[in-house]
């Protein structure tokens, strides 16, 4: 009796070609529709797929080609970050099939439901969504799964450790690391560019690494972007850190906690900003950063992330309940958040208005200066050294002295001096008061939203420049504030939203926040 063997079809190859299309932080492949594999296959657009070659190998979603002059019938093209990833030369032959569903995804649907999740089940899910497994569809679900049925403290302190996990951690070898951080929802503070040159000046290591904005016009790392480079591979920032005893840097480059940048792709154009995410997305950069002691700032206000001071002390006490379990000294403090801090709210001009703090120059923004001050005394009393209530007058001493502004400069010089001089968007627009009176409440969201409708932080010269803070006293025509944007459609957007809402409201006196700080 003849047996037959059956034998499997060897898979077929393609010809690897780079298609330079940005599909930021989303791994995207392309076949021509004509393609034999593609038939065999029965891929369908936005399929999962694995693509591979000898040891590399890299999960991408598919779309489908009708263009030869983009994809051949022999070739598979990978967007700029896959090609990046998979890490091998045009025109390499690799072979491409379909790829298993996430194991993990059974949890997310568990969550989804209202279970409680374990540290194995957010190990197993983040170590998915770095291999780029998860389509964005399946983060948002995760995300808004997890906002929904929220996330109890042990859930929140699995999280955390399993992004820590999911990339590099950088060590430092010193017993004080120091960070800072703020939560967010008040447009203009910026406040770790005045505090880590005053910590650095006395000698304190800080290198502090920032994630760009979510849901604001700014972050950190956008406003750096500014003066200086700011996306420092590990190896590079040590250097920096070693010569200087700080940085100003984005943390996606370092490969800190890089589960978190995905996740942010994802929950900013959804205005995802759920507070056991924001905890774990908080913490597990600083511990990755190798932050040893972190002050974090809570600002609460009645247009604020924060509205009421009941939810600051929630807030608090999960940041010490997971940090204290992580061997993370965090400090926190609360803050007043009733109205934007600075003049600026957007990349340049919240530049603008910290250099101006560091020179010490007589128009700076007090309400910036004072905070940074506040929190940078906060942080110097961190070294035994410091006496406690001593470090407020330290770091004052610090700024007016010029060695704040000597160490930013050198910090500036260190990552590379952006080349250009960014300016503010020329598109200008002032929006002036209805009535004489005083500006009694400025709504901090309203001002974020008009901001980003402007462009920022995106187009770094776009945002809002306010010429009138709470309290001061106007008459009918006088400007409150002046949009700023690069680009006819957004300066229409932002004017539009600004004539519905200015978000400054005008009457008799400021009015009550409840709050008492």
């Amino acid at each position: 009796m003849t047996t037959h063997k059956s034998r499997r079809r060897p898979r077929q190859r393609l010809k690897l070609r780079r298609v330079a299309i940005d599909t930021y932080r989303e791994n995207v492949a392309y076949l021509n529709r004509e393609c034999e594999i593609y038939r065999a296959e029965g891929f369908q657009a936005l399929s999962k797929v694995t693509i591979a070659a000898d040891s590399h190998r890299i999960h991408a979603l598919l779309n489908v080609v009708d263009d030869p002059a983009i994809v051949g019938p022999g070739e598979l093209g990978l967007a700029e970050q896959a090609f990046d990833q998979l890490g091998l030369a045009e025109g390499t032959a690799v072979s491409v099939g379909h790829a298993e569903p996430p194991i993990s995804m059974d949890a997310v649907r568990r969550k989804i439901a209202g279970e409680p999740l374990k540290l194995e089940d957010f190990r197993a899910i983040t170590r998915d969504i770095v291999e780029n497994r998860y389509s964005k569809m399946e983060m948002a679900a995760f995300l808004v799964a997890s906002g929904q049925s929220g996330l109890d403290r042990e859930e929140i302190l699995y999280l955390t450790r399993a992004m820590t996990e999911s990339g590099e951690r950088l060590r430092w070898h010193e017993p004080l690391v120091a960070d800072k951080h703020c939560i967010g929802g008040i447009p203009g503070n910026r406040t770790s560019m005045l505090v880590v040159p005053i910590v650095a000046a006395h000698g304190t290591l800080m290198p502090k690494t920032s994630s760009r904005a979510i849901t604001s016009p700014a972050g950190t790392a956008d406003t750096m972007e500014v003066l200086a480079r700011v996306d420092l591979p590990p190896a590079e920032m040590h250097r920096v850190v070693r010569r200087e005893r700080a940085c100003l840097a984005w943390g996606g480059t370092a490969k800190l906690a890089p589960v978190d940048d995905i996740l942010i792709a994802v929950e900013r154009p959804l205005g995802i900003d759920s507070q056991g995410q924001m905890v774990a997305s908080i913490l597990s950069k600083k511990l990755a950063a190798g932050s040893t002691h972190l002050l974090l700032d809570i600002p609460v206000g009645p247009t604020a992330k924060v509205r009421h001071m009941r939810e600051a002390l929630h807030l608090r006490k999960l940041f010490e309940y997971v940090g204290d379990r992580l061997g993370l000294h965090i400090e926190v403090i609360i803050t007043d958040g009733i109205q934007p801090i600075g003049r600026g709210i957007g990349p340049v001009l919240e530049a603008r208005d910290v250099m101006a703090v560091l020179h010490n120059e007589p128009e700076a923004p007090q309400d910036l200066r004072q905070k940074a001050l506040r929190l940078a005394g906060r942080i110097l009393e961190f070294d035994p050294d410091v006496r406690g209530g001593t470090g407020y007058a330290i770091a004052r001493d610090i700024l007016d002295s010029g060695r704040a502004l000597a160490k930013m400069l050198a910090i500036i010089e260190a990552q590379g001096r952006q080349k250009r001089h960014a300016e503010p968007g020329h598109l200008t627009e002032e929006i002036r008061a209805p009535r004489d009176g005083v500006v009694s409440a400025i709504d901090n969201y309203q001002m974020s939203k008009i901001a980003r409708l402007a462009g920022a932080p995106m187009d770094k010269g776009a945002g809002v420049d306010l010429l009138r803070k709470l309290g001061d006293p106007v008459r009918k025509g006088d400007p409150l504030y002046r949009i700023h944007a690069e680009f006819p459609a957004d300066f229409d957007f932002a004017h539009n939203l600004a004539g519905r809402d200015s978000g400054y409201r005008i009457g008799e006196r400021v009015e009550e926040s409840g709050l008492n700080l």
